[in-house]
């Protein structure tokens, strides 16, 4: 495959910085990212943010689909032109965050293995992972600081490392140098791998309560638990010192110190509470 500057510049189109356009074209990174991905032949390899199809053709190579969702219509001709020799690549020109998941993989395995747009990492990882079809196996590459926060354990974790974690196994495959890519970015990168829980690994009956109890523990990072549960789910100090203490948790700790575990209690402790 071309270079992408040479492809872009070829047909007129300079990358946007609004669609966080960074095109990989690194060889050995390209082949690391989709041998992550563990394929297999009966599977669909679903791709966000495509560019110029240098993954989009290793994927073809070890699924029986590949389904490349790209929301910039100027890629149109340069994806057409480089996948030709491909007949199990179906571009799609749309908004990932818009796209029917579940009528687009019906009952198939699938897998997702792309290079996204770093300002829109969570909401796409949100999405494969809070959906009702969830991927076997997620590969990306993303921002190398958004990986590490979503590694992170107590004492130092975050609302996106608990929610992830919640949904599934993360491991960071490789970092990558900006150098890999055209444009450069301003910031180094990661490919992370993340393998969804056949069930949750701590005993919740109502995710969408544990949800929302995580995103009270983290609303005031700088405040001890007891406050900002308080002013999270707006309720009185008091009885967020007697829910801490149901949950066997010190209402003086911080959000970043509770494991997944403890959050798990705390949202029973809630539900029985309430």
């Amino acid at each position: 495959m071309s270079n992408p500057r040479g492809l872009l510049e070829r047909h007129g189109i300079a990358p946007r910085k609004s669609l966080g356009q960074n095109f990989l074209h690194d060889p050995q990174a390209v082949e690391k990212i989709a041998e992550s991905a563990d394929i297999q032949p009966d599977d669909i390899a679903l791709e966000i943010g495509p560019g110029t199809g240098v993954l989009t053709a290793q994927l073809a190579k070890r699924a029986r689909a590949v389904y490349a969702i790209e929301l910039d219509e100027r890629m149109r001709p340069i994806l057409q032109e480089q996948l030709a020799g491909y007949d199990n690549v179906h571009l799609i020109f749309d908004d990932f965050l818009r796209v029917n998941l579940p009528e687009l993989v019906k009952d198939d395995d699938f897998v997702v293995a792309a290079n996204v747009p770093y300002y829109i990492t969570s909401p796409i990882l949100l999405t494969l992972l809070e959906g009702v079809r969830r991927p076997r196996q997620i590969v990306l590459t993303i921002q190398q600081e958004v990986a590490e926060r979503i590694i992170a354990t107590p004492p130092q974790t975050n609302r996106l490392a608990v929610v992830v974690g919640f949904y599934g196994q993360t491991q960071i495959i490789t970092r990558l140098s900006p150098a890999v890519f055209w444009p450069r970015p301003d910031v180094e990168s990661a490919v992370i791998r993340i393998t969804p829980h056949a069930v949750p690994p701590v005993d919740v009956d109502d995710t969408r309560l544990f949800m929302r109890v995580v995103k009270a523990g983290f609303s005031q990072k700088r405040k001890q638990l007891r406050n900002a549960l308080s002013g999270g789910l707006a309720i009185k100090a008091r009885a967020a010192g007697d829910l801490l203490d149901s949950a066997g948790i010190d209402p003086t700790r911080r959000a970043e110190t509770l494991a997944l575990d403890e959050w798990a209690a705390l949202c029973r402790a809630y539900q029985r509470l309430s």
